[in-house]
């Protein structure tokens, strides 16, 4: 396992790449010390645990990871099924664990799994992906842990899994005749189901189901002004205010402000699904678009490791998490602007979250020993 060692090089070390991760969690670390100051110190042992695992898997050599996929699989469908029956529900959703007194969300663990499963399942049927057999097994793998995320209830996290493994299909060269046709299908079929909940929402809601729940989110956000669904449209209201009351350079963290919609708690859970918020408010303009700039930076990085992977399967998994990063942050982001209905999903590295993090630097790790093998690799040293 660590004879490759002697084959990598220095200089294929994606330095920049955890420079961009690292200083992104330190802001991160900063922002949700002046968000919730009781959180910020497991998020610091999250940043340091997370960080010496990326290293670790980074000198490993991600196609002898990739031979445990089917662990890996397996695995990921127990802890999914384990929530279900010794789970903890909060806010109504049974998403958490607690083994040997250790807290965690396997739903964060299952992306990163998924990834690694689907880039060395595709890569190894690249040639068969278009037939109906290996399209259909593909599909029923992904559809257990998605089944099982979706009852949670967990419908943002079912939807950012769902677009990975949508992605890394695209990458593997799924013809377009699928992709149209796929296409002709569900926008007809979406935009007839979302005029006909929009035109039925009282009746969805008043039914009680988890389903009213999801449209009564959804109807706050079209109409935050009706007096029937503004309970649920004051979060993003005020998460909207508070990034514009920000402006340029922000009010500084930690301030006591009294104007300050975090200090007055307008915003619920401002450590997690709205830390953006209080990046708006307390950092500004150029606060936020530092941030945006290193996600956009660290999915550059991905991309590039993926384009000089000397493998497919290496190119997958650089372009899985670069899909991760990139669409999870534009949904946050986008529900803290008010782009978006109101869902709860974490800004990567910035959100706080153990295992959110934790699943962030794994993922960043085995990237980093895909960029040290690049197709030019001239074995023969370290340097």
């Amino acid at each position: 396992m660590f004879d490759s060692l002697k084959r990598y090089r220095l200089r294929n070390y994606r330095f920049l790449l955890i420079l961009y991760v690292s200083v992104l969690t330190v802001i991160g670390i900063l922002v949700i010390g002046s968000a919730q100051k009781s959180v910020q110190s497991k998020q610091i042992y999250g940043f340091v645990g997370g960080f010496i695992i990326m290293v670790f898997l980074s000198l490993i050599d991600y196609t002898f990871i990739l031979k445990f996929k089917w662990m890996m699989y397996a695995l990921m469908i127990f802890l999914l099924g384990l929530v279900r029956i010794i789970g903890s529900t909060t806010g109504g959703a049974t998403r958490w664990i607690s083994i040997a007194g250790i807290k965690f969300q396997p739903s964060e663990i299952a992306k990163i799994f998924i990834i690694l499963f689907f880039a060395d399942f595709l890569s190894k049927y690249r040639e068969r992906l278009n037939t109906m057999k290996i399209m259909a097994l593909a599909i029923l793998l992904v559809a257990f842990p998605l089944l099982l995320i979706v009852i949670q209830p967990d419908l943002s996290t079912t939807i950012m899994t769902a677009i990975i493994f949508v992605t890394l299909l695209f990458i593997a060269g799924l013809s377009y005749k699928i992709i149209l046709t796929v296409l002709g299908i569900t926008v007809p079929v979406i935009t007839v189901g979302f005029i006909y909940v929009v035109q039925n929402a009282d009746k969805i809601i008043s039914s009680g189901s988890k389903i009213g729940y999801q449209v009564m989110r959804i109807m706050s956000w079209i109409d935050p002004t009706n007096e029937k669904y503004s309970s649920k449209a004051i979060q993003q209201q005020n998460s909207i205010m508070a990034i514009g009351s920000g402006q340029l350079w922000g009010k500084g963290l930690n301030n006591s402000a009294a104007t300050s919609m975090k200090n007055s708690n307008y915003i619920m859970e401002p450590q997690t699904d709205f830390i953006f918020t209080v990046a708006g408010e307390e950092l500004g303009f150029i606060g936020s678009m530092i941030i945006i700039g290193l996600l956009i930076l660290i999915c550059f990085e991905c991309i590039m490791i993926a384009r000089k992977s000397k493998e497919f399967s290496g190119r997958l998994i650089a372009c899985g998490m670069a899909t991760l990063i990139s669409f999870q942050s534009i949904i946050n982001i986008s529900v803290a602007v008010g782009i978006l209905p109101n869902t709860g999903i974490p800004l990567p590295f910035v959100s706080y979250g153990l295992t959110s993090l934790m699943s962030l630097y794994i993922g960043i790790g085995i990237v980093l020993n895909v960029g040290l093998q690049p197709k030019s690799n001239n074995r023969g040293g370290i340097l």
